[in-house]
């Protein structure tokens, strides 16, 4: 599967999400949306970045725009996560690893010489049309929602 990039349509998506919900990149047509994929809930870059959209909220709603957060963690443990942090969008469960891979996001990575697989921290900006318009690949979780934010803030509005 040839690397997702800007311009390129977003790969859609249906899967269970916190709350007994499903959440679908359709349920969002005309809107923008935030897909950010993380490792693991309840781990500090994973929640100094869930924590950063959800402080920031109010802003992203004002631009229109969605968020959800997509790991390979549990329904179960995206619901403990959302209630510990007080979590004010959906979290996604791509357990079987489907969604992660069409967005190009399940990458070797290593650590103390040891190597394994596991989701690279991304984020995708995907706009009204369904279209990608910013990618962030290998997040470094400080300043990130500040940075996306802006980048929303630049995009053209819906015509």
């Amino acid at each position: 599967m040839s690397e997702l990039k800007e311009g390129s349509p977003a790969p859609d998506f249906s899967i269970p999400a916190d709350g007994g919900r499903i959440v679908s990149l359709s349920d969002f047509k005309g809107r923008k949306l935030v897909i950010y994929f993380y490792p693991k809930d309840d781990t500090p870059g994973c929640t100094t970045e869930s924590c950063g959209f959800r402080d920031q909220i109010k802003e992203f709603n004002a631009l229109n725009i969605g968020i959800v957060g997509i790991s390979r963690d549990s329904v179960k443990s995206h619901d403990k996560f959302r209630e510990k942090y007080d979590l004010n969008f959906p979290l996604g469960s791509d357990e079987d690893g489907k969604v992660c891979e069409a967005y190009g996001v399940w990458k070797e990575k290593s650590r103390m010489g040891k190597k394994y697989m596991g989701i690279e921290r991304s984020t995708f900006l995907i706009d009204e049309k369904g279209k990608i318009a910013r990618i962030w690949r290998n997040v470094k979780v400080n300043g990130h929602t500040d940075e996306v934010r802006e980048a929303a803030e630049g995009l053209p509005k819906a015509a």
